[in-house]
């Protein structure tokens, strides 16, 4: 898999996450708790996608293989970033939401 395809994975998996954790929040809110945890477990699914083709990368460097750097690799690991932090935040106004309701 090309360097792009590979960002394209890590973005695409990222992407997929956080609108997972977006939409557990909404569900929490609305006061489906059990929906808002489901919505976790499948930000937690795409992440775990997104970090294997980064494992992937990091592995091929450890080989000896030369990464060339591109914008379109670092706009990827920040969608990766973006969703994990936003699964974080998520999982904690999830708790908050239970406390309420």
């Amino acid at each position: 898999m090309s360097i792009e395809e590979m960002s394209f994975q890590i973005i695409l998996h990222g992407g997929n996450a956080r609108t997972s954790a977006m939409e557990a929040i909404q569900h929490a809110k609305d006061g489906e708790l059990d929906i808002a945890e489901q919505k976790i477990q499948e930000a937690n699914k795409e992440i775990g996608e997104a970090h294997r083709t980064q494992t992937d990368l990091i592995e091929r460097e450890a080989r000896g293989e030369k990464t060339e750097i591109r914008l379109l690799l670092i706009h990827a690991q920040d969608h990766l970033m973006n969703a994990m932090t936003v699964k974080d935040l998520a999982q904690e106004v999830i708790e908050l939401y239970k406390r309420i309701h």
